[in-house]
């Protein structure tokens, strides 16, 4: 049984807005998103770029209310093989479930590439807020990510902030 504290995130940062032009690895993002209230089967996913708190690459879609506003929402991210994401927080517990791909999750304030885990098609993890941990996509991979918000992540190290876009 995989534990609880290994957690997921690399998503759920898929819907926040990053400050542009921030020096401060340490600021929380604001999220800027428009939700749908449709329940979509996911071919008619509508899919568009990961906001620019992501490093360039990954893409997402709302599918259920508004992670800027304090209500459940339900989002998606897509990751191409490959794709890293540094050590963050968020402040509310993000669930995440893997529903293609390889999702690899670690735990703590620096990306440790051999301290990651291994999750795979129906995989869940529950990653609690205020805890730091990182994520990286081994083939293309899909998660979908279920929460509260408000939404933001915050980065540990200031080396970690991608550049915004």
């Amino acid at each position: 049984m995989r534990s609880n504290h290994f957690i997921f995130i690399a998503a759920m940062a898929a819907f926040t807005a990053c400050s542009q032009g921030s020096a401060n690895s340490n600021a929380t993002s604001e999220p800027s998103f428009a939700a749908s209230t449709d329940m979509a089967p996911q071919q008619t996913v509508q899919w568009g770029p990961a906001p620019a708190v992501f490093p360039p690459g990954a893409e997402f879609a709302v599918l259920q209310g508004d992670p800027s506003k304090a209500e459940p929402f339900t989002v998606r991210l897509r990751f191409p093989n490959g794709y890293k994401i540094p050590p963050h927080t968020h402040p509310t517990t993000e669930n995440v479930t893997v529903l293609s791909g390889t999702f690899l999750t670690g735990m703590g304030a620096r990306f440790v590439e051999s301290e990651l885990n291994a999750y795979g098609h129906g995989d869940f993890i529950s990653v609690p807020g205020g805890h730091a941990h990182f994520a990286m996509a081994r083939g293309q991979t899909i998660v979908q990510v279920n929460a509260i918000g408000p939404f933001a992540l915050t980065y540990v190290n200031p080396d970690g902030t991608p550049v915004t876009r």
